[in-house]
């Protein structure tokens, strides 16, 4: 037997199941802990939750720094623990130090001031019960996160009981570990909390969606530090002097709000939302062009784009998951010849190089291949060296200044592309992407469709005028050409 072992679950519920749906008064009570309002306004949430058995308690808070997070995480896993016999949880964050440092070692904290400690052994890993024959089954466990092993996550089923799953610092936690727990959380009868608390450091990610395209799904709540009486004022005070009431060090750190763009984003939110909603006049006169993305990988996308001038909308883009080379080029030439393409820009490297040997052998004129990692074409204004590391970053960059002025189509999987790429400066100080297979290791899919998009600014191109005594080989422009693809916008 466990030391200090209980043989019934009784004795503790007859005194805790009281408070089994009013998480804020254990807290007052059990703990005697004394809530901020915002702290008061979670714990009703949770409470008001509970009334609703058919679906997952989902709540998610933004918050500035020094709010009293960890403080209110330790005390609801408490709750959640005390008061339902055989519970079972996970809690995860961005980082091991966060979880082992504050998050786990806020709940020791009031887990020693709770006078029924002695029913629940603590270790660095989890809470589990000591009642006989419950310690596997009523527990709570520390689980730094993996996204190559997101298992961890699936064996949540607690059928008929509770299930409570907590991310702390969620902006950094991978969409592989979100999707994992949205599966597990889906057992019937069952109490079903999920609570992602986190600095809004990051404009991407599943945690923005919690209070953006999903916010339908969750109760969020965005918690100014201002608003907080633990917080120091005066520190703030001096952040928002400093930095000013807008900026992002002070809608992060301050105010709770998503910053306008990530430290390392390319691409701006607003940016990527204005082209979703912007509508623009489609000129005949402007050349058709399009972007082949080629999957190297059985998960990536073979990516078939269209542009015309301003509007990437019109037309939308194809998108083939295990498609063949030869199927793929059969696919591109039919299209080109249905769309008239002016030109058709097709990444080169992998197995890119396939798709393009036959469309010239299908007899396409207008197929360019391009190699993302060939020298970029622009330079600094002062001549002194590459604005771009790569052609690939110099696509991007010049697709970032048309999505100002151009349309795309309302694509959650293309606008997760184009804001999710993070990017650096290399030896030169000339702008370089992030590799798609850093992309993946921070749980993102590779920016197949945006690649594709980004392949459409190859090179500027000029309609080709549809005449059969005219030759039909797109003229693609150097860069002595007086030509400039914006110049209308």
């Amino acid at each position: 037997m466990r030391r200090n072992a209980k043989e019934s679950a009784e004795p503790l519920l007859l005194e805790t199941q009281q408070w089994a749906h009013r998480p804020l008064a254990f807290v007052e009570d059990a703990l005697q802990a004394k809530p901020e309002e915002w702290q008061r306004a979670i714990l009703s949430e949770i409470q008001t939750g509970l009334g609703s058995p058919d679906e997952a308690v989902r709540i998610a808070v933004a918050s500035g720094h020094g709010v009293g997070k960890s403080a209110l995480v330790a005390w609801i896993l408490l709750w959640a623990m005390a008061t339902r016999e055989d519970t079972r949880g996970v809690v995860t964050a961005n980082t091991e130090t966060q979880l082992r440092t504050k998050t786990w070692a806020e709940l020791a904290k009031w887990l020693r001031k709770w006078r029924h400690r002695d029913w629940f052994e603590f270790t660095s890993t989890s809470l589990a019960s000591r009642v006989v024959g419950h310690g596997q089954t009523w527990r709570l466990d520390v689980v730094p996160w993996s996204a190559t092993n997101a298992e961890a996550f699936a064996g949540l089923h607690n059928q008929g009981r509770r299930t409570i799953v907590v991310f702390d610092e969620a902006s950094a936690i991978p969409d592989v570990i979100w999707d994992t727990t949205e599966g597990a959380l889906t057992d019937r009868d069952t109490e079903l909390l999920w609570l992602v608390f986190g600095n809004p450091t990051r404009n991407t990610g599943r945690f923005r969606e919690c209070f953006a395209r999903f916010a339908h799904r969750w109760r969020g709540r965005q918690v100014d530090s201002r608003t907080v009486g633990i917080t120091n004022k005066a520190q703030l005070k001096r952040w928002v002097d400093d930095y000013g009431e807008d900026s992002d060090f002070v809608r992060v750190r301050v105010r709770g709000v998503f910053p306008r763009a990530g430290s390392t984003q390319f691409i701006d939110v607003d940016d990527v939302e204005e082209a979703m909603r912007r509508e623009v006049p489609v000129d005949a006169e402007e050349a058709m062009v399009i972007g082949v993305d080629v999957a190297r990988f059985g998960d990536d996308r073979s990516v078939i784009f269209f542009r015309k001038g301003r509007d990437a909308r019109s037309r939308p883009p194809l998108v083939f998951r295990k498609v063949d080379t030869m199927t793929l080029a059969g696919k591109v030439v039919e299209v080109a010849s249905d769309c008239r393409a002016d030109a058709v820009f097709v990444d080169e490297g992998g197995v890119g190089g396939a798709v393009i040997d036959r469309m010239r052998q299908l007899g396409v004129p207008h197929v360019l291949g391009v190699h993302f990692s060939s020298k970029a074409d622009r330079w600094t204004a002062e001549g002194s060296g590459p604005l771009f590391a790569n052609k690939r970053a110099e696509m991007w960059g010049r697709m970032k200044e048309w999505l100002k002025v151009g349309a795309i189509p309302d694509d959650p999987a293309l606008a997760q592309d184009l804001i999710g790429l993070e990017y650096g400066y290399d030896a030169r100080n000339a702008i370089q992407l992030e590799k798609k297979d850093d992309m993946k290791r921070r749980g993102l899919a590779s920016p197949d469709l945006g690649d594709a998009l980004a392949l459409t600014f190859a090179q500027p191109v000029h309609p080709v005028w549809r005449r059969r005594d005219v030759d039909m080989t797109p003229k693609i422009l150097d860069d002595d050409d007086k030509y400039d693809p914006f110049h209308d916008l």
